[in-house]
Formats: structure tokens, sequence, C-alpha cells
């Protein structure tokens, strides 16, 4: 690898975005009049694709309410492939300091589901270093390792060189042992395996492995292909406080949108993957953070571009960020979206490797890169541009540019485009309340109107814990060293 060149391209993301913010700020001070034309255009720009993605999340949002109510099962059994029922499933559920609780309703929901359990083989991985989470391993192991078709807990040790505690290393450990203590001992194929790469929140519904089984024997390319369900960020939603609500559910909407357009879709999170796969590329990687993320890009350029990620339109049910303490749950939040942040580190990666790599299409390099880029650009500076860098050209344009008309109606005119955004806004409110769980015994009629009046804080929070996070963990990313980010474990916490 050329570091030198790696480390230019970790440098370009963080550069674009302080270029871009500096460059409003600047053109506001020296040539106001066009810095103001640039904010009204950008204004445009973001109504209309407030509009364009509230029509994609509609057009998801439908299409999985019609899978919710498909009895997936009859469905394979009616496609007359009698292969599904050899169709296995590793569950693999990474943990680190999570309460039993939480851990066993998620296991739980795998004994609702309605695919055959012999064919479901579950793994508990967790963490050496944290000796209590043997205690809570070997009880689920006691209560459940008999219900399915097996029942595996591996402990990953701490100290493996060339390593970094996380996720990404705990989850290769897991499936090394499980390819080795299930998978081969009993001779299983690996073409016939999928792995669902699951937090230990996570809460799957009966027909899950049912629709999931049918994307794998119906797509046209099933061992090039990951398959991403929705996260619903829903578990405790009623715990959260206002702001932790609208970032759930933001988070929610924003997979929604990106289910309808699978030519951008990547893996995040919850998700699954053929064992054949993982297998040829050597599992995760082990000395990242955003894994979730990464083992797409590292199946795409293994597979010299032939790698997409099959959106299954159907729900999977998580956490909600909450934590015992509402300025604790802030800080939480804001960790956790500096986290999802740091997924820029795959940005170097991918540029490096289009570099390195003759064999992938032009075309597919050219689009990846942009599109890449440029979702986590405007995740660091959209926001900041539109609710407050809009004024700038007013505040610093200087006595002869405030005596024009053009400064005059500056405010008025992006006060306009603005309100009409609202219908993003609008569109989420709606959508939270039809999203909502079955509501406790204390949700009242004037919860509805809080639920609803939270919407308001979207301004607040696309700053505060989307563009402020963004940025900083571009920014750590250009500066490199001490400043890296390592692996930060969202704290699961419930009200009893």
């Amino acid at each position: 690898m050329n570091s030198g060149l790696y480390r230019m391209l970790e440098i370009v993301p963080g550069a674009l975005s302080w270029a871009t913010l500096a460059g409003v700020v600047i053109a506001s001070w020296l040539a106001p009049a066009v810095a103001g034309m640039f904010i009204i255009v950008f204004d445009v720009y973001w109504f209309l694709k407030t509009v364009y993605l509230s029509l994609h999340l509609r057009s998801s949002f439908k299409k999985m309410r019609m899978n919710m109510k498909i009895d997936w099962i009859g469905k394979l059994e009616g496609l007359g492939v009698p292969s599904w029922r050899e169709v296995y499933h590793v569950v693999l559920f990474p943990m680190y300091r999570e309460p039993y609780e939480i851990l066993r309703e998620s296991i739980e929901g795998l004994l609702k589901t309605n695919y055959p359990k012999d064919r479901l083989l579950v793994v508990i991985g967790r963490e050496a270093r944290v000796p209590e989470s043997e205690e809570i391993a070997v009880r689920l192991e006691r209560e459940f390792g008999s219900k399915f078709g097996a029942f595996l807990v591996t402990a990953h040790p701490e100290g493996i060189p060339g390593e970094i505690p996380g996720k990404g290393s705990n989850e290769t450990w897991a499936c090394r042992r499980a390819q080795e203590k299930i998978i081969d001992a009993r001779g299983l194929p690996y073409e016939n395996i999928l792995v669902s790469v699951f937090d230990a929140d996570t809460r799957v519904a009966p027909e899950y492995f049912g629709i999931l089984t049918f994307a794998f024997l119906a797509a046209p390319h099933p061992q090039r292909s990951s398959y991403q369900p929705i996260p619903f960020f829903t578990n405790n939603i009623f715990q959260a406080p206002a702001l932790g609500r609208v970032i759930a559910f933001s988070s929610t909407f924003w997979h929604l949108m990106q289910q309808s357009r699978p030519e951008r879709l990547t893996t995040f999170s919850s998700h699954a993957m053929p064992f054949q796969a993982l297998v040829e590329i050597g599992f995760w990687h082990t000395n990242i953070v955003s894994e979730d993320s990464r083992i797409f890009w590292q199946c795409f350029f293994h597979y010299h571009g032939d790698w997409r990620t099959v959106p299954i339109l159907y729900p999977i049910s998580m956490d909600a960020n909450v934590a015992p303490s509402l300025w604790k749950t802030l800080a939480n939040l804001y960790r956790q979206q500096r986290r999802w942040g740091w997924g820029c580190e795959n940005i170097p990666y991918i540029l490096y490797s289009f570099l390195r790599t003759q064999k992938i299409p032009r075309y597919k390099k050219l689009y990846w890169s942009f599109h890449y880029m440029e979702g986590f650009h405007a995740w660091a500076t959209n926001a900041l541009i539109i609710f407050s860098l809009g004024w700038l050209p007013v505040i610093l344009g200087g006595s002869e540019f405030n005596v024009t008309i053009f400064s005059y109606n500056l405010p008025r005119i992006t006060r306009a485009i603005m309100s009409a955004s609202m219908i993003g806004i609008v569109s989420s409110a709606i959508l939270g309340m039809i999203l909502l769980p079955p509501k406790p015994a204390w949700f009242r009629r004037r919860h509805y109107v809080l639920y609803v009046a939270q919407w308001l804080l979207m301004p607040l929070t696309l700053i505060i814990f989307g563009a402020f996070p963004g940025l900083e963990a571009q920014t750590r990313l250009m500066l490199g060293g001490r400043w890296r980010l390592g692996f930060w474990f969202t704290p699961k916490y419930r009200e009893r």
C-alpha cells in the first residue's frame, strides 16, 4: 500500500467540508451578492431534494406494509423450490456489556419466527475482556441452547496483533469459530448459508427469515448480494426524550428512503450476507470502526464491482438511544452519531481501491465515488448552510450591499423556500405516529400532540446531532494520529 497516497485521501472529506463552509463565509464578506444567489439556489435544491426523498419514503413505506401482510413461508412453498428448507441462517449477536434482559428478548424473537428452528444457528460473540459477559452468555446458553439447530458462545480475546477492540474483530472471531465448530463439523454447504449480523438489541418479526430466504433465492445474483432490512429504532421509543425520538425516527426514515434506491444502497448495522462470500473475503476487517458498511466494500472490490445490496423492505426493531438521564442521553446520542459519521473512513479506502484496480468499469468508479462522498459532505455541511449561514451575506456584506433590494429580500426569499420545505417535517410527523409501536397504558391524548410537536426540534437535531458530529468525524480523519476514533459501544438502557 502507498501509505502517503492513502493518507492524502484521508484528508479529502474533511478538507472539502471545511472549504465549503469557509467559502460561504468568505463569499458572504467579499462577494455578498454572489453568496446570496448561491444560498437561494442551494435552498431551492434542498426543497426539491426534500420533495424527492419524501416520495421515496412514501414508496418504501407502502411496499413495506404490503410485505408485512404476506405469508412468506407460504410464498416459498408456492415457488416450488424445495431447496428453501436447506437454507441455514447463522444469527450472530456480538455482545459487550448489554444486560441479560435485552439479549434474552432478542433471542426470544427468534423463537417466535415461523422458520424451522433447526435451520437457525445462533452464535453469541462475547468479549473476553468483559468478565461479566460470561455469566450472561452461559445463562442464555442454558436457557436457549436446545431450542435451535445450534447455539454457540464464543469469547473474543483481547490483544490480537493488528486488531482494535470493536464489533468487526468480535464478529470475525465468532464467525470463524462457528465455521469450525458448527458448519465444517456438520459438513454444511457454504452456499446454503446466510449470516444475519445483528446488534444485541435486534428483534425480528415472525416472517423475517421467510422474506430473507425468499429474497436470497429470488435474487438474480444470490451469492453476490447483501440483504438489508429496515432498522426501526423503536424498541424503547416511549422511554426516549423528544430529541431522542426525533433522531431515532429520522434514522429510520433515512433507511426507509434508501430502500427505494437500491443502486445506492450499502449495508448498515443489522443485515445478512452469504457465508460463502464471507469466507472468500476473509471475514470482516478487524482494525476499523465502521465494519457494517466496510463489509459491503470488501465484497465489492473482491468481486471487481459485482456486488450489490438487495433491499428487503421489511422491518427489524432496535433500541433508541436512551440513558438514565437526559444529559447522558444527549451525550450518547452525539457519540453515536459521531461513530456513524466515522463511516467517512471508508472514503479513502474506496478511492484508493478504485485507483488501484482496472477491473471495475469507470462509470461505476465515478458513480460510487461521487455519491458516497456527496453523502458525507452533505451530512457535515447542508444543515449549517441552510439554518446558520444563510444570513451571513446580510451580516457580513457591509453597508453597500445592505442598501440593495436583494439584501432586503434575501431573508424573505430563503424563509419562503424553507417554509415550503416544511412538507418534509409534516410528512415525518404523520409517519412517526403511524410507526409507533403499541402504546403503553400511560399514553394519553395529549401525548399525540407532543409527539407531533416534537418535530419542530428537527432543525436543532440536524445541526447539533447531524452536522456537528459528522464534521467532527471528518476533521478527526483529516488530522489523523491520536485524533482517530476508536470503536464506541452504544450503551443499552431500558427503564424497568
